[in-house]
């Protein structure tokens, strides 16, 4: 029987029209590639940077990938999927972006605030992504596997609402003990036991007919450096680049490949293409040294500034790709978008109907996902934003369109940069664009001042964290 039939005789006209309407906006989400309780997928890497894979982050710019790492299954990531090539992660260091993005806020709000004792109490009272898909949709089944790094003050996945996790395992390296290698493992920074554990676990809600979420966070590529002997041999064999060519490292960089790999294909053994969103990025940009790393003819995040720790673009600027029903492989999206994107997006992608926090700083992706990269991201501020203090030095930058504004608060120093003409933010314009830097600089510090953050450095990093402990 018809469906428009059966509304348009039984229900009054002005009745018929408001579920006609809603009817067709489902239909439109359906054909776009739309689910009602997909699953989700975060797959997170450790220090790895823009330019630290196989796959040009800007296909029209060679300098935007790596020149001697291998990296095919996140290419085929990309070929399936979307990438960003203005993709960020919420903070240059690892803890402050696993906590974002969990969260959906800034680190200014929650690690580098004045009010350090307080802080862990308000951290554990915000709305989790798994709190939330649950929220939404109680079926869903959540897990954490891999680094959780909460070290400031060592809340669980449990707490914060995964059903399944590895638990507490703090700023681990997934590798052993302290510092060590390179040298050889059998699952080297246990990128083959994380990714065992996930599959297992989206195999079993698969049985069970629920929709899942599983973060998946790599100790690779943050040191130590680990590897498999067959890995090495293979790529020993390749030709060094100007600004890669550590062949222990770059062994490294492809087993972690290889885990994304196996992951795809068990998502595609078990005929999850059609309902699983995917979202693929770094969790800070890479580092700027290696111990025991040959000479090299330029930097190891060229063309991008500096690295891991700082608000240049080496330090945030990451690898980002979305892949999932709706989402038109092969697209390249140069919209700016951010680790803190995600929780908005995968409540639009679920249908949430309960009101989100009011203090999400990130924005819905979904119009961008479902229209070939192209559009406009609504967030709270007009603007992205990357902040850090109390035990780091205190940085601050604002990018707002092309242009990007960089606050040192221990020099009084500000430098503007247009970052879509000078990738290596190597042309300070302060000087020639003093009204805009004033604006600029106007949101910054107004921004701070509204979420009470922190812009100084307040101590060494175990005194900041002796007094964020609880104190319960």
């Amino acid at each position: 029987m018809n469906l428009i039939w059966l509304y348009r005789s039984y229900l009054p006209r002005r009745l018929f029209i408001i579920c006609l309407i809603h009817l067709i906006f489902a239909g439109v989400f359906m054909i776009q590639g739309g689910v009602s309780a997909p699953n989700f997928i975060i797959l997170m890497t450790d220090d790895q940077s823009w330019v630290g894979t196989s796959l040009k982050m800007n296909p029209d710019d060679a300098r935007t990938r790596s020149d001697f790492f291998l990296t095919p299954n996140v290419e085929r990531l990309a070929e399936t999927g979307m990438r960003f090539s203005r993709g960020y992660a919420p903070a240059p260091y690892c803890c402050p972006t696993r906590r974002s993005v969990l969260i959906g806020q800034t680190p200014a709000r929650h690690i580098y605030q004045k009010d350090q004792r307080n802080w862990t109490t308000r951290y554990r009272e915000q709305l989790s992504l798994p709190q939330m898909l649950k929220q939404a949709e109680p079926d869903y089944r959540t897990a954490h596997f891999g680094k959780w790094d909460m070290r400031f003050d060592h809340v669980s996945p449990e707490a914060m609402g995964y059903d399944l996790s590895d638990g507490d395992t703090s700023n681990e390296t997934g590798g052993g003990k302290g510092s060590g290698g390179p040298a050889a493992q059998r699952d080297p920074k246990q990128i083959f036991g994380i990714t065992q554990r996930t599959c297992e676990f989206m195999e079993q809600q698969q049985r069970s007919g629920n929709p899942f979420f599983v973060q998946v966070s790599h100790y690779a590529v943050h040191l130590d450096i680990y590897y498999r002997d067959q890995t090495l041999a293979k790529v020993e064999k390749l030709k060094s680049g100007q600004k890669h060519s550590m062949p222990t490292f770059a062994a490294m960089t492809h087993d972690v490949d290889q885990g994304i790999g196996i992951l795809m294909e068990k998502i595609h053994s078990l005929g999850l293409e059609n309902s699983t969103y995917i979202f693929f990025l770094s969790d800070n940009g890479g580092r700027n040294t290696l111990p025991g790393e040959p000479l090299r003819n330029l930097p190891r995040n060229f063309p991008l500034r500096d690295g891991k720790g700082s608000v240049y673009e080496g330090g945030i600027r990451v690898p980002f790709i979305i892949n999932g029903p709706g989402v038109q492989g092969g697209v390249v999206s140069h919209v700016p978008v951010t680790g803190l994107d995600i929780f908005p997006t995968m409540a639009a992608l679920v249908g949430n109907k309960f009101e989100l926090p009011e203090a999400l700083d990130g924005g819905d992706l979904t119009s961008i996902m479902m229209h070939r990269g192209k559009g406009i991201v609504s967030r709270g501020q007009p603007f992205l934003f990357f902040h850090q203090a109390v035990a780091r030095s205190p940085e601050t930058a604002l990018i707002m369109g092309d242009y990007k504004l960089v606050k040192t608060w221990n020099k009084n120093r500000l430098e503007l940069f247009n970052i879509s003409t000078d990738l290596e933010e190597a042309k300070d314009l302060s000087v020639r664009h003093v009204g805009k830097v004033e604006k600029m600089h106007h949101l910054m510090v107004n921004f701070l001042a509204n979420i009470d953050a922190e812009t100084r450095k307040t101590g060494t990093k175990s005194e900041v964290y002796e007094n964020a402990k609880p104190k319960f």
